[in-house]
């Protein structure tokens, strides 16, 4: 079941609290009443009053709130599965996360301005899918291609540099997953994002791209670092190779144009303020965008009208209860 307005479930607190209310007002109302004299003589002198009338209509009118709480949140049964098409094109993006896109050249590191840039270009899709691949000495796919953008920004959040136990650059390893990543629906507007440090150990990412133009799939890559090159911070130490010495990662991007010429993309250099994502997000909107469908709940059968009928009825028998003691006497 699902509730279109589920705020107003709050609303149920108010259901033990009424006879809790109600409860206290009894109680005082005793005391003074107790303080006009004998109880007994009393009740004598109100022989037409009910206590226990009074219980049973609170209690209605209680759950009469419950009921009426519910039926403003409007709770929805999925009715049936319906075809739901989208027009748009279809990007796949690898994020390196090697130890090098731990460097602090980029505020806080290259990896988290990454990220936080990839966020920001899922917020200005319309329509197109998009997947997520992550690499570094190899690559699998971390969100299959998709239009649930929600769901796309928490993948992206769960990313950190332990997320492929092999490290390493692979460039060419990630193109491949990407070219198998795509909808069989998609033929025309696909897209692969390379973001990258551009230290390819493999020497293989010219070649797959290469391969990936073939099949109409256009390349892109997006240089991260800087040219002077930056240490390595990790669990707040300095990471160092085999001989002893403080490793320093340095851009690569003549690997990079390289890659993205073959993939007959092209190739940005990441800035601080731009990252380089909005140009590439323009120059997909020159292509033409593709239909896709896919089967989701798309029509809700509403319930709402029976919570509120419920509600309804509680109410009128709580008035035709009344609080008054009926005569027992049939003569």
């Amino acid at each position: 079941m699902y509730f279109a307005n589920a705020q107003y479930l709050y609303l149920l607190l108010l259901v033990p609290l009424i006879p809790l209310l109600y409860g206290l007002v009894r109680f005082f109302r005793a005391r003074r009443l107790a303080a006009l004299g004998d109880r007994e003589l009393v009740r004598e002198l109100m022989p037409s009053w009910s206590s226990s009338k009074g219980w049973v209509r609170i209690v209605l009118v209680s759950l009469a709130m419950g009921f009426f709480a519910i039926a403003l949140a409007r709770p929805q049964i999925g009715a049936k599965l319906k075809e739901h098409e989208t027009r748009g094109a279809e990007i796949m993006v690898c994020l390196d996360v090697s130890n090098s896109m731990l460097a602090t050249d980029y505020s806080p590191s290259r990896l988290d301005r990454a990220k936080l840039a990839i966020s920001r270009m899922v917020e200005r899709l319309e329509g197109d899918r998009i997947g997520l691949i992550i690499f570094a000495g190899t690559s699998f796919v971390q969100l299959p291609i998709t239009t649930d953008y929600v769901s796309a920004k928490i993948f992206l959040n769960s990313i950190n540099t332990d997320s492929v136990p092999v490290q390493g650059t692979d460039i060419g390893d990630a193109i491949t997953t990407a070219m198998k990543s795509f909808s069989a629906q998609s033929e025309k507007s696909r897209a692969i994002v390379v973001i990258t440090d551009g230290e390819d150990h493999e020497g293989t990412g010219a070649e797959a791209a290469r391969q990936a133009a073939e099949y109409g799939i256009k390349v892109y890559t997006i240089g991260v670092g800087t040219a002077e090159g930056q240490t390595i911070s990790k669990n707040g130490e300095l990471m160092k190779d085999r001989d002893g010495k403080i490793v320093v990662t340095r851009l690569d991007d003549s690997t990079l144009r390289q890659i993205a010429r073959a993939g007959g993309g092209a190739y940005i250099h990441a800035g601080n303020t731009e990252f380089g994502l909005n140009p590439i997000i323009d120059d997909l909107r020159k292509m033409e965008d593709e239909k896709y469908s896919s089967i989701v709940f798309e029509e809700y059968d509403e319930q709402y009208m029976y919570f509120l009928a419920m509600a309804i009825l509680l109410l009128v028998v709580e008035m035709l209860i009344g609080g008054r003691r009926h005569a027992r006497k049939l003569f």
